[in-house]
């Protein structure tokens, strides 16, 4: 079979597209005919060696994936050959960047019905980030009120549209870009970070900040002004501390997201009744993976890029 796979860490040019054999499932495994896998920052990070992920060379990257079970390990009952599943794979296992991939059966969960399995390689991560970082780390409740700084990107939308579905009050960051997506997705206010002071615009404090922009952490430290006391600041940018003011008893965490098949199911079944949007921005062939690392090295990846096999 076809992968995309990278021998040793270091720059774009160490991912290889080469014929690899077709691995077979374990006990309690399943292998998936891949529909496509979801480029994430972390794929970058773990091929230039600067993330802390265990992986074993040569590694094949994609931990978010979508596709068809094709054979079954032994000890599998919930799962059968033909369904159609998504899954976030273990990082530091084998991914989903190429034709087939050995996934644990419990990282699998039935795919969504109302888009092309392709797109939905694009769902779980980032939608776990946003559910994490709101309801585990942030422990919002109906009625509280949550800026989110840095909104417009894939994760803002998920965690503004599950934040407005708990019945929170979304304060959302956003640029005349992606203002209008950020409104769609449900934000109650929209600050416009480019030609606005944010701090200033918020008004009445806020239960949580969530914190999704690689701003300078002088900026980020100063928002935590609009946290109320005993508040608390969650952020998705593991690169710098997340700020805290132990004098009026906000709290801070760094979200690394977790996998959870119970909350992914769920997620999946609030994109068939149309609370979550899912968006994919590009579809390359997995032949271009390479470029796009090299075009990820550079600067941020705007949207969500899916990979397609051969």
């Amino acid at each position: 079979m076809k992968a995309v796979r990278f021998h040793e860490v270091g720059g774009p040019e160490v991912l290889q597209h080469e014929d690899i054999d077709l691995p077979t499932p374990g006990p309690g495994q399943v292998r998936v005919r891949v529909a496509a896998s979801a480029f994430n920052a972390a794929d970058n990070g773990m091929r230039a060696g600067f993330l802390p992920i265990p992986v074993v060379l040569p590694h094949i990257p994609g931990y978010d994936v979508s596709g068809t079970v094709d054979a079954l390990g032994d000890d599998v009952e919930d799962l059968t050959v033909g369904d159609a599943v998504i899954g976030f794979l273990p990082m530091e296992r084998d991914g989903g960047a190429a034709q087939y991939v050995i996934a644990p059966a419990q990282a699998l969960v039935t795919a969504p019905t109302t888009i092309p399995l392709p797109d939905a390689a694009a769902l779980p991560s980032v939608a776990l980030t946003a559910w994490q970082a709101l309801f585990d780390d942030g422990e919002l409740t109906a009625g509280q009120r949550i800026l989110i700084n840095g909104a417009g990107g894939v994760v803002g939308k998920y965690a503004t549209a599950l934040a407005k579905r708990a019945g929170i009050h979304v304060i959302a960051t956003a640029s005349p870009r992606s203002a209008d997506a950020v409104r769609a997705a449900g934000a109650d206010e929209i600050i416009d970070h480019t030609t606005t002071d944010v701090l200033s615009a918020v008004g009445e404090q806020v239960d949580v900040l969530l914190n999704l922009a690689p701003i300078d952490p002088e900026q980020f430290s100063a928002l935590v002004a609009a946290v109320r006391d005993g508040g608390k600041v969650v952020s998705t940018t593991a690169f710098m501390a997340t700020p805290s003011d132990e004098t009026r008893g906000v709290t801070a965490s760094t979200v690394f997201v977790l996998p959870n098949r119970e909350r992914l199911a769920e997620l999946v079944s609030l994109v068939d009744d149309g609370a979550l949007h899912v968006e994919v921005t590009r579809r390359i062939p997995l032949a271009d993976l390479p470029a796009l690392h090299a075009e990820a090295a550079t600067g941020r990846i705007p949207g969500k890029v899916v990979i397609l096999p051969e």
